[in-house]
């Protein structure tokens, strides 16, 4: 797509991306840092990927075994 457009369209888009970015509002690494630290531990109580799912709500547990005899 870039290979059909002039140098003047691509320096256009570029602009334009820039104008939308200068509008995003920012705020501090620290402070947001510290905000998705705080995110993070208040829902790993409810994480299952930490605390595990219980075997009667395991959609992936083996229903039964399998012999060969």
């Amino acid at each position: 797509m870039a290979q059909d457009l002039t140098e003047k369209e691509i320096l256009k888009m570029e602009v334009d991306q820039l104008r939308k970015e200068i509008k995003t509002e920012r705020t501090v690494v620290s402070k947001t840092a510290k905000e998705i630290k705080e995110y993070v531990e208040s829902m790993a109580a409810e994480d299952p990927l930490l605390k595990g799912v219980p075997e009667d709500k395991n959609p992936f547990k083996e229903k039964g075994g399998c012999s060969v005899s």
